[in-house]
Parts: C-alpha cells; structure tokens; sequence
C-alpha cells in the first residue's frame, strides 16, 4: 500500500475552531458556581496565567458526570472533521491540534468524531468532588508558563523539519503562532481575527472548521 509522504501539517486550535462551541463558555454560561469567574478577573489583571485561571474555574465545578458529559456534547465539532482529515492524508497533510485547554474534553470529543489526532493540550482529569483537574503538560516538550501549550512552539518545530505549516486559531493564545505561518497560510476568527486586524497582518476568515480543510486541500492539491 502506497503512503502519501509528508508535506504539511495543518496545527489548529481546537475550542472555537475545530469545535464551534468553546467548551470553557458552555460550562462557566450553564455549570459555574456563583462567583466561579473571580480568577478570569484576576487573569485579565495580571495576577495570575491564563493556564492558572481555567484552571481555577474548571476546578470549581460541582457536577456529576452526566452534566460534564452534556457540556461536551454541546460543543458541536466539525460534522465533517473524519472525511476532511482522510482527504487532507491523500494529499501528504496532517493535522496537529494545539490546545490551552483540557485533552479530557477534547479526547471526547475527537474519539466522538470518530478521528485519532496528535493532540498538544493541558492534561487533566474529571473527579465530582474537585471538578475537572487540569494539570501543565510537563512532560511536553512545548510548556508555556502562561497557556500550559506554547502553540508557537508546535508550529516552529513543524517548519523546522522543512514542512509547509497552515494554522488556524480563534483566541489570544493563538496569537504568536498564527503570527509564524506565511499570510496564506493564516486562518483567524474571533479574537484572533480582532488582533491581527489591528495590527495590519493579513488572514483568511472562516466560520467553520472545514472551510479550513478545503482551503488547505485546495493549496496543497
């Protein structure tokens, strides 16, 4: 059986993304305990990272089992995440996901999907009594102090072995590693799409995820 060899690597965000849903708005909008954002405020202050803030927040969920898994089911990944990832291998392009949240979720969610990615997230674990458990990736090559993932880190490594590199993002802890990747190659929305936009740095739009994939089969066709 023929492989196709590796060309590009498509690193994504996953929450607000591949994902349009955040799964860190579903629970603090419907499962948050009252005064559940103090350490967002702090994070916005500058007292503590962002990693320390989710972390904070996730921790302080006091739900069973059935109510987080709800949460999950409401983050509506890209229906057509498996076909577009087989499409992109045809061509020699793989996806990588980088993550400032929890691989707890975004395990679910994938295997959910049906699809087996290299995934770069914050590890973590669900328990009733202590909420979901987000630790720093520390045996990761790629730890960032401020997002646990240093997403940059991801793409750096890819160009480094020669690769053409896309990235997609939505949020601030996409910033610098959306910055890395040549214009075209850019795709932004939301908060990320705000900050390029003001610093004058071209991007595609996109509202879903497989607009991406196309765009990259396209190019990479």
């Amino acid at each position: 059986r023929n492989v196709t060899p590796l060309r590009g690597v498509l690193v994504t965000d996953f929450d607000g993304t591949i994902t349009r849903n955040d799964f860190y708005q579903i629970v603090t909008e419907t499962l948050l305990p009252p005064g559940g954002l103090a350490p967002f405020h702090d994070y916005k202050a500058g007292t503590i990272t962002h990693f320390e803030a989710l972390q904070r927040i996730f921790a302080a969920l006091r739900v069973t089992e059935v109510e987080i898994l709800a949460a999950v089911a409401k983050a509506e990944p890209e229906p057509e995440l498996a076909s577009w990832i087989e499409k992109l291998a045809s061509i020699g392009w793989k996806v990588i996901v980088t993550s400032a949240g929890c691989q707890w979720y975004i395990d679910r969610i994938l295997s959910e999907s049906n699809v087996d990615l290299e995934v770069h997230a914050n590890p973590g674990r669900f328990d009733t009594h202590h909420g979901l458990l987000m630790e720093m990736p520390h045996g990761s090559r790629f730890v960032s102090e401020q997002y646990g993932i240093d997403k940059a880190a991801v793409v750096r490594e890819m160009m480094a072995q020669g690769l053409q590199v896309a990235y997609a993002g939505d949020g601030m802890s996409d910033v610098a590693a959306s910055l890395a990747v040549p214009d075209a190659m850019r795709f932004a929305r939301d908060d990320l799409a705000r900050v390029l936009t003001r610093r004058g740095v071209s991007f595609r739009p996109f509202e879903r995820w497989g607009e991406i994939a196309a765009a990259v089969y396209e190019m990479g066709s």
